[in-house]
């Protein structure tokens, strides 16, 4: 599934080539699992003629901003993501995973896709105080607590630190592979309860999240640029042989969830 990283990478790449530019022309698929909210013939109406003026992201949502009301919001589920396309390049076919196609002024075609149709494609006329976007906690890039503050709310919580890593309510965009490697880094088993947490414990927490989510949106999500010693690297389909550091990885479920870490670094 998309985290952080992902969606805030796609923001800025669409952000590139739609900002200050028209939508000229929509074409959304009529399917209300992914336009839950608003049919998307009544989407296509709103969206055509607007020229977007920017982008803005919380969690694993970001929309545009446009220079009318309302503004699209796009959660990308687990397999959502977006293409662009010059008049030149564009595929003379369409994918079946297509599900939302924009025409800008200037000749750019950009694709929404989701082949299993877990995204959203909702609108408001302001993101931050509506629907999910609103219910958010804090964001790593825009807003996150001081340590003392974070001591403060964890202190006040008994589920597994893991668990809580993955409530949007807490911390919006971290998903599992980032909670995974912020306890690694932090030293922190996934079993630890919150509120067992000392505050260096919480220093280091904050840090972790804060150097991970970071340095993932400075190479522009792409795993391949994450450095080596990240446990990451070693945490995909390797079951009783994964390895990190000559350190053994388990799998285990916490919160429901699948995690991997390394009992002899992890306490």
């Amino acid at each position: 599934m998309p985290e952080l990283p992902e969606v805030e990478t796609f923001r800025r790449s669409i952000e590139k080539v739609m900002k200050k530019k028209k939508i000229v022309k929509v074409i959304a698929k009529d399917e209300p699992v992914v336009f839950d909210e608003t049919p998307a013939k009544k989407f296509v109406k709103q969206m055509t003629g607007a020229t977007v003026t920017g982008s803005e992201r919380r969690g694993k949502y970001f929309w545009l901003k446009l220079d009318r009301k309302p503004w699209p919001i796009f959660h990308l589920g687990m397999t959502g993501s977006f293409e662009i396309y010059t008049a030149k390049t564009l595929p003379k076919v369409k994918p079946r995973s297509l599900r939302a196609e924009f025409e800008m002024s200037d000749g750019t075609y950009v694709w929404f896709k989701d082949p299993r149709k877990f995204g959203r494609v909702r609108v408001a006329n302001d993101p931050l105080t509506e629907g999910a976007v609103s219910r958010l906690g804090y964001d790593p890039l825009y807003n996150f607590p001081t340590a003392k503050a974070l001591f403060e709310i964890l202190n006040a919580r008994k589920a597994p630190i893991k668990a809580l890593l993955l409530d949007q309510s807490i911390f919006a965009g971290v998903g599992n592979w980032i909670a995974d490697e912020v306890l690694f880094q932090s030293g922190l088993s996934p079993f630890r309860a919150a509120r067992s947490l000392t505050m260096n414990d919480v220093k280091n927490l904050r840090s972790s999240i804060l150097k991970i989510v970071k340095k993932a949106v400075s190479v522009s999500a792409d795993s391949e640029k994450f450095p080596k010693s990240w446990l990451f690297h070693h945490r995909w389909g390797k079951g009783k042989n994964a390895m990190v550091a000559g350190h053994k990885i388990q799998f285990v479920t916490v919160g429901g969830r699948t995690s991997a870490w390394v009992p002899e670094l992890q306490s």
